[in-house]
């Protein structure tokens, strides 16, 4: 599942009990008509992800749902293990730059 929106908040690194699990807090502004704040927690290795974000940045986040019962309360967690820069995907050149008017043989797109 995937969430799209503009950072609006990174946490530092917490660690989470005596075993070392470590959990870094992101909130993304979803764009909508009724636009959402969306916490999303990078757990353990995936803390380190978001090193290279900024608040502002607009982000498209890979996320799994997480859910949990403890002293028969029902608990949901959004759990990210991908980001990507929405910007930088757009940058991308498409298959559609190719002059396909060119009847020189000499420029094959393969």
């Amino acid at each position: 599942m995937q969430i799209k929106g503009q950072i609006i908040k990174i946490g530092d690194t917490q660690e989470v009990g005596s075993n070392g699990f470590t959990k870094r807090l992101l909130v993304v502004k979803t764009n909508e008509q009724y636009p959402q704040s969306v916490p999303i927690d990078f757990v353990k290795d995936k803390c380190g992800i978001l090193d290279q974000y900024k608040v502002g940045d607009v982000v498209d986040v890979s996320i799994n749902i997480r859910g949990n019962e403890w002293k028969g309360n029902y608990y949901v967690n959004l759990q990210g293990w991908r980001i990507e820069n929405v910007a930088s995907q757009s940058k991308e050149p498409h298959s559609t730059d190719v002059d396909l008017n060119d009847n020189n043989g000499d420029n094959l797109p393969f």
